[in-house]
């Protein structure tokens, strides 16, 4: 009898341990690298909401890698080979500059593209939008496609609009690209271009000095991740050497800019979360179509607008989305 007991008891104690190890084997937390320039950037609480909605939560149910160049893309390759060594289960890019690092780095850890301005699949980044093969997948902007509304705009508030200064960065292929789109719209408007090219941050100095002594009627910021780490020095100095400034997202108007169109970034980022909510749980990036931004938003900084002289029509106050008085 004593046997038996003894017998019942252990194999309890075996079950036990059995189920609790495969209990913890259960509760593995995924882990995700996310690697960006700017460690302010709105973009990053944005996915931290996407990851709620979807019921993750930080620390908790799921742990994030946070890797930062700052205003140093020469560290990106570095970054992303730690991420890589880490052996996440997903790694996020939050700029085409991450990206191109990332790839270069692995070709086995899933990557989800959360803002590329350029052309994936004329880039060599993916095969196509339906079906991107590989381990890329994402979210894109499509910016190009905006630059001929974006100069629309600018001559309803600015009718005489004859020569735009256009801040760009000439090696990176989705500032080239939006730089060519914005040339061919240019043309069609019957508008003279004066390339500003930045390649680093102590060119923007130079480069507005360049547009104020050309006496350019105003400015367009071509969207480039360098360009949203100094958003707050360019549009300073465009305000103070009044410049009528249209730039790639609502940050440049929040930190000063006059006015922007783009797509919602936000919205964006918070749709990067859902990629990796389907990649953990079995979904192969090669698979997942990448999505272009359905919603584009028109913001206005009235108060830039009256300091440097401009008046924004009613036509145009009327569609816009957000208007900061």
């Amino acid at each position: 009898m004593k046997q038996n007991i003894f017998v019942w008891l252990l194999t309890t104690i075996l079950l036990t341990t059995s189920s609790s190890a495969e209990a913890q084997q259960a509760k593995k937390v995924p882990r995700i690298g996310y690697l960006a320039g700017d460690p302010q950037a709105p973009s990053h609480e944005a996915f931290r909401q996407g990851l709620r909605d979807l019921g993750y939560i930080e620390g908790q149910s799921i742990l994030i890698e946070w890797r930062f160049a700052e205003d140093k893309p020469d560290r990106f390759p570095q970054l992303a080979t730690e991420l890589v060594r880490l052996k996440v289960d997903v790694i996020v890019a939050a700029n085409a500059a991450a990206l191109s690092a990332l790839k270069q780095a692995t070709t086995t850890i899933p990557i989800v593209m959360e803002s590329y301005g350029g052309d994936p699949v004329a880039d060599g980044i993916v095969t196509s939008f339906a079906r991107p093969g590989g381990n890329i997948t994402g979210v894109t902007p499509l910016d190009p496609e905006l630059s001929g509304k974006q100069l629309e705009l600018l001559k309803e508030i600015l009718p005489k609009l004859s020569r735009l200064a256009v801040m760009w960065k000439p090696d990176d292929s989705g500032s080239s690209l939006q730089w060519h789109e914005t040339q061919t719209a240019a043309t069609t408007l019957g508008i003279q271009l004066l390339s500003l090219e930045v390649r680093t941050s102590g060119e923007v100095d130079k480069a507005i000095e360049t547009a104020t002594r050309g006496r350019v009627d105003a400015l367009l910021v071509l969207r480039n991740p360098l360009f949203y780490v100094l958003r707050k020095r360019i549009v300073t100095l465009a305000e103070k050497s009044r410049l009528r400034g249209i730039y790639p997202g609502w940050e440049f108007v929040e930190a000063g800019g006059l006015m922007s169109y783009a797509a919602n970034n936000l919205a964006q980022y918070r749709r990067a979360a859902t990629y990796v909510d389907k990649i953990l749980k079995g979904s192969k990036p090669a698979d997942l179509p990448i999505e272009a931004p359905t919603k584009f938003e028109l913001v206005i900084n009235l108060k830039t607008a009256k300091q440097i002289g401009v008046t924004i029509p009613q036509s145009v106050l009327y569609r816009a989305d957000k208007v900061i008085k």
